[in-house]
């Protein structure tokens, strides 16, 4: 496919996988090649579409005009655009029976959680292009259909396909199948919204080092090694005050723990600096975040939560 893509034959079909998201993802719409290198090959095609805008614009004309007539607002909700993002293998394939083998046989967890990175590659580029702090990744759990198959190079242009499979969205990394009644996704759910209740009503407050986690974990999913390192070292220096002011006497081994992880996770921020020759280790940050992510879940289910 490549710069070639428009003058695709009839014969040449390509593979894709697809997402529909409720919201606009902030690049516009149309092709991007996404490459690895300045001088590489095409990884992946990115097709963005945005459906639904226009009659969003139209029924807010309408309901403000109604509410300016009647001197009420309408009780409907806004109606709201959809993004259809294909990720797209710029190597075609030749025969339509090569494209269903690909089909039968994939890992659909394998090729969505790649097309995903794919798509979060760009939509990361997108927030430092426009420097905007808002613009952010997506998770395909968010998606409100996923779908796999070929299409024609023009097809899949413009948002269509020849064929496609609907594909069930992957749960997020570290979650469990809900089970009713009872079981772990339950009661984290359960801790969840008791925390959310604790935070709004101003009865606990949230630590910096849980913010500092959040970002080190999606910086890492994301394959960002060193930016996951340079925020872990930043989550672990507020973790340890914060956690021993605590006097929490039953996080008093997970806080000796993270103490002795300390030093690793330092050496690995300095490996993570621009001048620095080596690059992290990504086995070494992804334990020590998981024990600090540990520590945390930890301090949330037993006890009070301040």
């Amino acid at each position: 496919m490549g710069e070639g893509y428009g003058a695709a034959v009839a014969e040449r079909l390509y593979l894709f996988v697809q997402f529909e998201f409720p919201w606009e993802l902030g690049p516009p719409d149309g092709r991007y090649l996404l490459r690895s290198r300045l001088d590489g090959e095409p990884e992946r095609v990115l097709v963005l579409e945005t459906l639904g805008a226009q009659r969003r614009a139209g029924a807010l004309a309408r309901a403000r005009a109604r509410a300016g007539a009647s001197g009420e607002a309408e009780n409907e909700p806004t109606p709201v655009p959809v993004a259809r993002a294909s990720v797209v293998d710029p190597v075609p394939v030749a025969a339509e029976r090569q494209a269903q083998a690909w089909l039968n046989g994939m890992d659909h967890e394998r090729e969505v959680a790649g097309a995903a990175a794919a798509l979060n590659r760009m939509l990361y580029f997108h927030r430092i292009a426009s420097a905007d702090p808002y613009a952010r990744e997506v998770s395909p759990w968010q998606a409100l259909a996923i779908r796999a198959g070929w299409a024609e190079g023009e097809q899949i242009a413009g948002g269509s396909w020849r064929f496609a499979r609907e594909l069930a969205p992957s749960r997020p990394r570290g979650s469990s199948r809900r089970r009713w009644p009872g079981g772990r996704a339950q009661a984290a759910a359960l801790r969840s919204a008791e925390r959310l209740a604790a935070l709004l009503a101003a009865r606990a407050a949230p630590l910096q080092c849980e913010e500092l986690a959040l970002r080190a974990r999606l910086d890492l999913d994301e394959g960002r090694l060193r930016h996951a390192a340079t925020q872990l070292e930043r989550a672990f220096a507020a973790a340890l005050p914060e956690l021993r002011g605590e006097g929490r006497e039953d996080l008093a081994i997970r806080i000796a723990e993270l103490e002795k992880l300390r030093s690793g996770v330092a050496a690995q921020a300095l490996a993570a600096r621009p001048e620095s020759e080596q690059d992290p280790q990504e086995e070494v940050v992804r334990h020590a975040l998981e024990r600090l992510e540990a520590a945390l879940r930890a301090r949330a289910a037993y006890g009070p939560t301040g």
